[in-house]
């Protein structure tokens, strides 16, 4: 797919939009790897996206299914099994793989079964960055590491057999990291901000944390937030693309109650465009490397 067309960017007074690398530099690299992150990085996005599952000794791991079985060679739901249960696990070579020629993708929990007469892959040739299982510990280690302002989306899952627990070691986390003191000014706000599609899990957020951004993740436009404005203590609107090609008016909305815009998941060009012509604040992409040579920043 070419890239090639810039987009024109109808409101130069904005700033730049910022490209958010969805579970990493997914496209090239298995989703939620460190390996993918380094590469995010490496491609120049503004900020990284992750979600979060609490394990069943307490930690925090980047994981978006409720179970394992997609994206690693292991089964069972993350709340029920322990951190060291997930580092024996193989979370990279289902994209890695290939099969005629073709990347495995949704045929890997097939071919890691027998179906297709598969053998387990050899760990000892592999590279763990690639394959293992990433603590958001790790993840935050790796922003704080990075050589220039690296910021971080962070998206807890619900619903969870957790309920708060999951909020609770977030924010304990991230004070750790100092990302829970207020931000230094107001044009240099918080590096990290907290998702969710759920408005109770950013409640207990803003209640715990009160200097962390979040963002309310929508997957459709709700009568009650058509007019732009979100729930209590929220800043910042998280609708689906779909959205925006049913309702582009929504971001001048969003935009007039206060609020900013981040769109996820943008990975077509004519999809980047129109987030441009509306002036949308953050993309979210597996791809940050296109959309950002797309956008005139690389």
């Amino acid at each position: 797919m070419s890239y090639a067309r810039p987009a024109q960017d109808p409101h130069p007074d904005r700033p730049a939009m910022s490209v958010v690398a969805h579970r990493g530099a997914s496209e090239d690299a298995p989703e939620h790897t460190l390996a993918a992150y380094r590469k995010a990085i490496e491609d120049g996005a503004d900020a990284l996206e992750c979600d979060v599952r609490l394990t069943a000794d307490g930690h925090l791991v980047c994981v978006h299914d409720r179970r394992v079985n997609r994206t690693s060679n292991g089964r069972g739901a993350v709340s029920a099994l322990e951190l060291a249960d997930l580092a024996s696990l193989d979370f990279g070579s289902w994209k890695e793989e290939a099969l005629g020629g073709e990347t495995f993708g949704a045929e890997a929990p097939y071919r890691r079964s027998g179906v297709f007469g598969g053998e387990a892959p050899d760990r000892q040739n592999e590279d763990p960055e690639r394959t293992s299982v990433l603590t958001l510990e790790r993840l935050l280690e790796l922003v704080a590491d990075a050589d220039r302002r690296v910021e971080l989306a962070i998206e807890t899952k619900h619903p969870t057999r957790w309920a708060g627990q999951v909020e609770e070691r977030l924010v304990e986390l991230l004070g750790r990291f100092g990302y829970t003191k207020p931000a230094i000014s107001a044009d240099r706000p918080s590096p990290v901000r907290v998702m969710s599609f759920s408005a109770r899990s950013l409640h207990r957020v803003r209640a715990a944390a009160p200097a962390i951004p979040v963002v309310y993740l929508m997957q459709f436009l709700t009568p009650r937030y058509r007019d732009g404005r979100l729930p209590a203590g929220v800043g910042i609107a998280g609708p689906g693309i779909r959205i925006l090609r049913a309702h582009p008016e929504y971001v001048a909305k969003a935009h007039r109650a206060g609020n900013q815009v981040h769109v996820w998941t943008v990975n077509e060009p004519d999809d980047v465009v129109l987030c441009q012509e509306l002036g949308v604040d953050a993309v979210i992409t597996n791809r940050p490397k296109q959309v950002r040579r797309q956008l005139g920043l690389g």
